[in-house]
């Protein structure tokens, strides 16, 4: 158990001397004007983007937008994906069925959907939805049907022999067996959602993180580029801490096992 934790603050040492030998090399190319500032603004000048817009309120406005635009689309995928998942990986039929057309369609580029949906659902919220929702829902439904194929079929049996329906059986031995992987896909897809955040908000948006990144890309702002790239990161990051801290409190066997090895 010592040796374990040890190897936990050496992990954790290793991310922060990470991030700060990047921090460190943007520095030296920043103010020692190895790379001219149009083309990498210095930390300063980010920061003081960043407060800038703090101050004038587009900042919250702005992530509060895009992380909303996020989860909604990301949820749509998740409601779809969830139950598909599941009965492909548990039905043969189903899964003959269905994936062949989700094996084809999760290689379609999403950047080229952009014009049939706005064709089809115009320039509201809801076709910033489906992007999103598109550039995770093949993915995922893949996911999770493979994550609930690896459930040990014995235990599926037993509980079968012992009297449980087809419901119960999904409810109380699949769901709960898969669940810390469903936990790992979920966090996975979601991360996913967000690189597609720029496309959701390319066309026909008015606000939002990567609204600003693209208009501001026209005037050679890179500062605000920056801080556009730099906040979707920090949020992302907030993103994965909450999963990782929810993993452990709807599959807590899960921590367990680990710490048992």
């Amino acid at each position: 158990m010592q040796y374990k934790n040890r190897s936990r603050r050496i992990e954790k040492a290793l991310s922060f001397i990470c991030f700060f030998l990047i921090i460190g090399f943007w520095c030296l190319a920043s103010y020692g004007g190895w790379v001219s500032e149009v083309f990498l603004p210095t930390p300063t000048s980010v920061l003081k983007k960043i407060a800038s817009m703090a101050q004038d309120g587009s900042l919250w406005a702005n992530c509060w937008e895009s992380t909303s635009r996020v989860l909604i689309g990301w949820i749509w995928s998740v409601i779809v994906a969830l139950p598909l998942g599941m009965l492909m990986a548990n039905s043969r039929k189903v899964s003959a069925f269905v994936q062949p057309i989700i094996e084809f369609a999760r290689y379609l580029p999403v950047v080229a959907l952009v014009p049939l949906t706005l064709l089809y659902l115009g320039i509201d919220e809801t076709q910033k939805y489906t992007i999103i929702f598109l550039g995770t829902f093949f993915q995922l439904v893949l996911m999770v049907c493979d994550t609930v194929s690896s459930v040990d079929k014995n235990i599926i049996n037993a509980a079968s022999t012992l009297g449980a329906n087809r419901w119960q059986v999904y409810k109380e031995v699949i769901f709960p067996a898969s669940l810390p992987g469903l936990m790992d896909d979920f966090r996975l897809t979601i991360g996913w959602a967000w690189t597609y955040l720029v496309v959701a908000e390319m066309i026909a948006a008015s606000n939002g993180l990567g609204y600003i990144i693209l208009k501001s890309q026209r005037y050679l702002a890179t500062d605000t580029i920056f801080a556009g790239l730099i906040l979707i990161g920090l949020i992302g990051l907030l993103t994965d801490f909450l999963f990782r801290l929810l993993s452990r409190i709807v599959a807590p066997w899960q921590e367990r096992l680990t710490d048992t090895k």
